[in-house]
């Protein structure tokens, strides 16, 4: 037997299966029209050549170059004064994240005095 919620006399009460699924007289929605076809959209075939939609320049093979030449340089520093900039900074939070972790393990390991 199924129950719901009687509204008018506060207590539960005998009801159909679909009653009971189905609270207050809320009912399931049920489209009358058909969901949209997901992959409805005409594809290209792949002997058509077509153009990029882009207007930028392939900068890949210039880059390639810049960052695979033999100068000694380390790759991360190749860029000059900005790549500098970037890994000294990172360097010193690094550093001194680790002195301020070391300072407070430290202080949290000594008993305090009363």
């Amino acid at each position: 037997m199924y129950y719901k919620f009687s509204g008018f006399t506060q207590k539960l009460a005998g009801a159909w299966a679909s009653e009971a699924y189905s609270p207050q007289g809320l009912r399931p929605v049920v489209s009358t029209e058909a969901p949209p076809i997901i992959f409805a959209t005409p594809t290209k075939l792949t002997s058509t050549v077509t153009a990029y939609d882009y207007a930028g320049k392939n900068k890949v093979p210039e880059l390639q170059k810049f960052f695979q030449k033999a100068d000694g340089v380390p790759i991360h520093l190749k860029r000059g004064l900005p790549d500098q900039m970037l890994y000294r900074t990172t360097m010193a939070l690094t550093i001194g994240g680790t002195i301020y972790c070391l300072i407070a393990l430290y202080m949290a390991s000594q008993p305090k005095n009363k």
